[in-house]
């Protein structure tokens, strides 16, 4: 009697490094519990599934030979990249030295490298090892006993993931564990056809990242059975399904998947505000959702959405991100070091990726909070055509009076009215492709795939008040929109890609501050194209145009500036004249990038060049931003990287007006910006990142500007001038902790950022203003110092536990250290006679903190798995411990005493959510 193997194999979930996670559903009749929801989001493509070529027949344990017992090994096989095993772990032990057999005789395996997306990836896969004995083969029968032709009966049906309705293709369908026993495989929409002998099946689906499924049916001699399967994906909610490298052309990419951020503690369930727990990323005050990237100020890092520009990631006083949490596929942010084709910004990049509608079935979700309620959808529309929108509405301006006190005047504040709104139509990715190169085959040696998609947002302050007389909202004149209209059309034939983006976009500003007013619009026009080309293995360039137009209009009203067309005169605050304006103007910011990437054994280099255009009314500006990246493959574990280059910032259009309002003679701000960094990947799961950094700033900026003589004699201050300079230098520290397995139930990171940011101007501070960049006054002409934004040390915990039977807890703690700030040194009053009022007497510029920053916040989630859709309930409280951190100063009229603003309270939101 010889061992006789007969293995099984299925990609489970899988992969070392990335992922995208699914979450866990309720098991059907005959499977284990799961433990969350799934999510319809369309994970990363298996391209090409590894295959067996080497096999090594297990030595069947002599014991177990002698006694006649049989045996089944279920495995994980973790497969390298390279296609070699790299470890095989039992998940259900059998005893009997059958396990050792097992796994002396897999290790020993040879795969084909799988691929994800592409890209060589390692994966792991479930293979099950049948240990079976041969019986002694019996004599062929005479014509005489030829056996009648056997009946038949046919089981069909579809298998569908329990709590989302998505479809699972690729699933293996049999009856019993015989390992001769007919099987089939499922297709793109789930569906299956099996024949077998008529009677009971015992149905055992296997499915990639899906609990093993099993049920009993019935089966009627020469008659077909027609079922639908629910399957339930294996884990919690973080469970990583498939994770791979994409490549990289930048020292440091973190890139966010949407399940792992939208159960980050704090977040309210906002995916991008994940950004603000980076390495990296300094703590901006509670209300402002600025971002502050490696010393660099507001403003300086440019956020994108699918490639193009938009003003703003935040509704106003720190709300939510402008992007529905469900439409988000993931977020990817550059600190520093970016590509060529990145431009436009001298601190980071963040850009928000949007993704397509399903391609099997309807899905959506409707969440509701005590801030806002929205909705997704998507769904195909026919083959090769789907779509996906969402939408959301804020009411915590509609709430918030109806519990203020009655007391007249009792209560005052200022909350923010939002909404947003996203859609997107994709085209040209036909159904029945199972690979890329399938997918080019049927379309003749090319493809081309590409989407259509609108957003926006729009912003609104209002002022509640309560009590008798006054109970009535007024409404405070601030108010920003955009709209944006994207196309991306995709082409790639054998080693050439082209994406075409063009776009068009409205911008609406305005706002109202005692006499001052302000209407603005601007309209925006442009495209992108990136063109790649891969030479050889080991040689690619990619070059491409990045072009935009805009054009602004401003109605102003303002009084006019103080010694320009009058001059102030002692005994009280001058007031002049109100100026009324209607001021246009358009620009043109146009730039050429070209990079290529060559590999040299270990090593891979990736030179770039960005070569910049301005015009903006008189102004004609040129900058050339040379770029290079480089990385050492020094391990399979360990990367060195290190990067260095110049880039630049055009400034706004409004900066370019005329005297009094703007300064035409602006120029490109420009950063030279340096890393050098080691990437580890200590276990399968455990990550470690560390990278160093040095930026300098120079022609940025900064308001006031330059003194100017006027002709008649007199001096006249420019709003701004390019006169900022800067730098900034630190180390970032990133450890992350991903989940290995469905019994994995730990996740988490750990980052952490030291830093120096300096910040001024090229010369003395101006003559009779405070400070520089609303910093506040000195003692001295100091014009160089540590950033109004620097932190030495910023130190943020996140941690998220799979409890089970749909419960998961999470956390995060941060710290950072307090703001710099000039404090009051008050000995006497200083009396300004002219202006009629008080000024204070500080201390050294920048010589003092306030209080350092820390705080914990908790996250508990709990879901409900039904048959066809999902319920989700939340608590996120911020704050738990109710820490006072001090976000602002201010000082009395007299300026004698400095008072402390605190941050929010304990903050408890409870939200619900469903989705199908």
């Amino acid at each position: 009697m010889s061992p006789n193997l007969n293995a099984r194999c299925a990609l489970a979930a899988a992969s070392l490094l990335l992922g995208s996670p699914a979450l866990a559903q309720a098991p059907q009749d005959g499977a284990p519990p799961a433990e969350a929801a799934p999510s319809a989001q369309a994970q990363p493509v298996i391209t090409k599934p590894p295959e067996l070529l080497q096999q090594v027949e297990a030595a069947y344990p002599p014991e177990a030979l002698a006694e006649g017992v049989t045996a089944s090994v279920r495995l994980i096989i973790t497969i390298g990249a390279d296609g070699a095993v790299t470890d095989v772990l039992p998940t259900e032990p059998a005893g009997h030295g059958f396990d050792e057999a097992a796994i002396a005789a897999v290790r020993q395996f040879r795969f084909s490298p799988a691929e994800v997306d592409g890209v060589p990836a390692p994966v792991q896969v479930e293979y099950v090892y049948h240990f079976t004995l041969n019986a002694p083969q019996p004599e062929a029968p005479g014509p005489e006993q030829q056996a009648p032709a056997a009946r038949k009966a046919t089981l069909k049906g579809q298998l569908i993931s329990r709590g989302s309705r998505s479809r699972v293709a690729g699933a293996t369908v049999r009856c019993g564990d015989d390992p001769e026993a007919p099987e089939a495989l499922s297709d793109e929409e789930g569906r299956f056809s099996l024949e077998v002998s008529p009677g009971e099946c015992a149905v055992r689906v296997v499915a990639s990242g899906y609990q093993l499924y099993q049920t009993k049916e019935l089966l009627q001699e020469d008659e077909t059975t027609e079922v639908n399967f629910y399957l339930a994906p294996k884990g919690g909610a973080l469970e990583t399904v498939v994770r791979s490298e994409r490549p990289k052309k930048e020292v440091v990419r973190r890139t966010i998947t949407r399940q792992e951020a939208q159960r980050t503690p704090g977040t309210f369930g906002d995916p991008i505000r994940v950004i603000q727990t980076l390495p990296g990323v300094a703590r901006a005050p509670f209300i402002s959702g600025q971002l502050i990237v490696r010393g660099s100020n507001p403003g300086q890092t440019a956020t994108m959405m699918d490639g193009v520009g938009i003003p703003l990631l935040f509704h106003l006083l720190g709300g939510p991100s402008v992007v529905n949490a469900e439409f988000i596929d993931q977020l990817d942010f550059f600190p520093g070091g970016y590509a060529s084709q990145y431009g436009r910004a001298v601190g980071g990049i963040v850009e928000v990726g949007t993704r397509k509608g399903a391609a099997d079935t309807l899905h959506g979700s409707v969440k509701v909070d005590l801030l806002d309620a929205g909705f997704f959808l998507e769904a195909p529309v026919t083959d090769g055509v789907s779509v996906a929108a969402a939408a959301r509405r804020s009411y915590i301006d509609t709430l918030l009076p109806a519990v203020l006190p009655k007391n007249e005047g009792s209560t005052l504040s200022v909350v923010p009215k939002y909404w947003d709104y996203q859609l997107r139509v994709d085209f040209g990715a036909k159904r029945g492709a199972n690979t890329e190169e399938e997918a080019r085959a049927r379309a003749g040696g090319a493809r081309s795939t590409g989407y259509v998609m609108a957003f926006g947002s729009d912003d609104q302050l209002r002022l509640v008040s309560s009590g008798p007389e006054t109970e009535r909202d007024l409404t405070v004149d601030t108010h920003t929109l955009f709209h944006r209209i994207k196309g991306d059309w995709t082409y790639s034939k054998g080693n050439f890609t082209s994406v075409f983006t063009p776009y068009v976009g409205y911008d609406g500003t305005s706002f109202k501050f005692g006499s001052a007013k302000q209407d603005g619009s601007s309209y925006t026009v442009g495209a992108r194209e990136v063109l790649g080309l891969e030479l050889s293995p080991t040689f690619s360039v990619r070059t491409g145009l990045d072009l935009v137009f805009e054009h602004q209009t401003f109605d102003v009203e303002f009084p006019a500036p103080e010694n320009f067309e009058y001059v102030a005169f002692p005994g009280a605050e001058s007031v002049g004249e109100l100026l009324v304006e209607h001021i246009g103007l358009g620009s043109f910011d146009g730039a050429l990038f070209v990079e290529a990437e060559l590999k040299a054994g270990k090593f891979v280099f990736t030179p770039g060049l960005r070569a910049n255009y301005q015009r903006a009314g008189d102004a004609r500006n040129v900058a050339l931003d040379p770029r290079l990246w480089v990385a050492f493959n020094a391990t399979e574990r360990t990367q060195l990287k290190g990067s260095l280059g110049l880039y630049s910032q055009p400034g706004e259009t409004f900066r370019f007006i005329p005297l009094p309002y703007g300064n035409p003679e602006l120029s490109y701000q420009r950063a030279f910006q340096s890393s050098l960094g080691v990437e580890h990947r200590l276990t399968d799961v455990f990550n470690v990142d560390v990278t160093g950094f040095f930026n300098r700033r120079f022609s940025n900026i900064v308001a006031p500007g330059q003194l100017l003589s006027l002709p008649g004699g007199g001096v006249f201050q420019v709003p701004y001038s390019n006169d900022g300079i800067g730098r900034a230098l630190g180390l970032e520290v990133m450890v992350k902790k991903q989940r290995a397995s469905a019994t994995d139930k730990w996740s988490g990171w750990l980052s952490y950022t030291f830093s120096q940011s300096l910040d001024g101007r090229a010369g003395p501070l101006p003559e009779g203003r405070g400070g520089f960049g609303g910093f506040g006054p000195t003692g001295d002409d100091t014009a160089y110092g540590l950033s109004p934004f620097d932190q030495t040390h910023i130190l943020t915990l996140v941690s998220s536990y799979v409890l089970g039977n749909g419960w998961e807890l999470g956390g995060r703690f941060r710290y950072t250290t307090g703001r710099p700030t000039t404090p009051l040194n008050h000995t006497y009053d200083l009396y300004q006679v002219d202006r009629n009022r008080f000024s204070g007497v500080y201390g050294p510029y920048a010589s003092a903190r306030m209080s350092g920053f820390h705080q914990l916040d908790v996250r508990v989630d709990k879901s409900w798995q039904f048959q066809s859709w999902t319920l989700g309930l939340y608590l996120d409280v911020q704050n738990i411990y109710n820490a006072e951190n001090t976000e602002f100063t201010f000082n009395d009229y007299r300026q004698r005493r400095e008072y402390e603003v605190p941050g929010i309270p304990i903050l408890p939101v409870v939200g619900v959510k469903g989705s199908f």
